[in-house]
Order: structure tokens, then C-alpha cells, then sequence
């Protein structure tokens, strides 16, 4: 497994779907996850500091975990299969359970726990982006500081 971190999320033109980019930590491999728009919505919430006058989906879970006292340990992307990515949250001691990365992701952020992918995933669907293309890297960041999560609304 290797440890990744939220680059940001955007939508992809010319057809509107939004992606949530991690980048490697260790590494200089980019995984792109198109994902829904509730799902970006949550993660860009999260990462601008917005919070809603009433709890999302993700800050719910968040709470009853609290409540519960069984912390997020880590979410691990796993598989890629028919393009489609599985993530797994490890909750507590041992507990696993089966969740979409999007959604894994947008949890992660809320508690602070460390997102891990498959080697494998990575070596099949991470990009290494030239460092000519380096710019658009940094274009990204700067819409990112830009874009509000109204705009993944839709």
C-alpha cells in the first residue's frame, strides 16, 4: 500500500464530471477517480473549511463513529475492476467495510485518516504527470483555491 493525499477535486470538461485527484505521497504517481457530484461536493466542502448548517452524509458517519468510539484507521483504495475502484474503511481493531473511494475519501478528510491505494491500482491506473506538464498541475491548484462546492451542484 501506498499513502496518498487529496490534491482536489474538478470537473472534467466537456462532460461535467467531477474528479477527485490524490497524488503519492512518497511517489510522483497522480490517481485520478471520476466521481458523483454529491461526493465532490463533500470533499470540497471539506477541504475550503465550509461547513453546512446540517451535517452531510460524511459528517454524520463521522459523528457515529465518535459516538461509538471506533475510529477510522485508514481507508485503503484496493481494486480496480471493469474501471470501476473499490475502497475499503478500517474502522477500530479489525472491523473492514466495503465503501466507494469517493465517499472514503470525503470520511478521511473529516478525521484526519491516512488514504493508502494498492500497489497494483496504482501501477494500473496512476498517471505520472512530465514535468512540462507541471503547469497544469499548478493551474489545477489555483482553481481549486477558486471553485466553490456550489459549482459541483447539479
Amino acid at each position: 500500500m501506498r499513502e496518498l493525499s487529496v490534491v482536489g477535486v474538478r470537473v472534467e470538461l466537456p462532460s461535467n464530471q467531477p474528479i477527485v485527484l490524490l497524488r503519492e505521497v512518497d511517489g510522483d504517481r497522480y490517481l485520478p477517480i471520476w466521481i458523483g457530484a454529491v461526493e465532490a461536493t463533500a470533499i470540497a466542502y471539506e477541504q475550503q473549511g465550509v461547513k453546512p448548517a446540517r451535517p452531510l452524509t460524511h459528517d454524520l458517519l463521522r459523528d457515529i463513529l465518535a459516538a461509538v468510539q471506533q475510529p477510522l484507521k485508514a481507508v485503503e483504495i484496493t481494486e480496480l475492476k471493469d474501471n470501476v475502484f473499490y475502497a475499503d474503511l478500517l474502522i477500530g481493531e479489525n472491523l473492514r467495510v466495503s465503501a466507494r473511494p469517493s465517499d472514503s475519501i470525503a470520511l478521511a478528510l473529516r478525521v484526519g485518516a491516512p488514504i493508502r491505494c494498492a500497489d497494483q491500482v496504482l501501477t494500473e491506473a496512476g498517471i505520472v504527470i512530465p514535468d512540462e506538464q507541471e503547469d497544469e498541475v499548478e493551474k489545477f491548484r489555483e482553481f481549486l483555491d477558486q471553485v466553490r462546492p456550489e459549482d459541483f451542484a447539479g
